[in-house]
């Protein structure tokens, strides 16, 4: 399985809740700026939108949270395309801390033409690529749905 190791951030005061651990909406603050690496890894960051008005944007998430991350703490996020086409891309990305998965993100993102206003197929060398990066297999926990039934 293909993982990148693209983003580490630590843990900011003020993320955290009156419970003194990581407040459920800032796990995605994380997971956000993991997702902004992977996309300047693949050339397909902030510069190629402001050259081609190219950009990624999400459409699907999916969060898991799974154990309490508390201060202070080094945010480690692992990443790995799940898999892609000419316009969408969907990834993953795992939150450890000292080495203990934390929580998972799962996304479904497309290519976006904003100066034409309509999806549009990524550039043939950046498809390459993330063909070239996608795990072999998915993690376990990708591609669940939120349900009360146990699987």
């Amino acid at each position: 399985m293909t993982v990148l190791k693209l983003h580490a951030e630590p843990l900011r005061d003020d993320w955290l809740d009156a419970y003194g651990h990581l407040n459920e909406a800032y796990y995605l603050v994380p997971f956000s700026n993991a997702s902004w690496a992977l996309q300047d890894h693949f050339g397909i960051g902030v510069d190629y939108f402001e050259r081609t008005g190219g950009a990624i944007y999400t459409v699907e998430t999916h969060l898991r949270y799974l154990k309490e991350v508390r201060a202070p703490a080094m945010l480690e996020i692992e990443t790995m395309v799940l898999g892609s086409d000419a316009k969408r891309l969907r990834f993953a990305h795992g939150m450890t801390v000292d080495g203990v998965l934390r929580a998972t993100f799962e996304c479904l993102a497309l290519h976006f033409d904003t100066r034409a206003g309509r999806t549009a197929p990524l550039p043939e060398a950046v498809q390459a690529a993330l063909t070239e990066a996608r795990a072999s297999e998915p993690p376990d926990w990708a591609g669940r749905s939120v349900s009360l039934d146990k699987k």
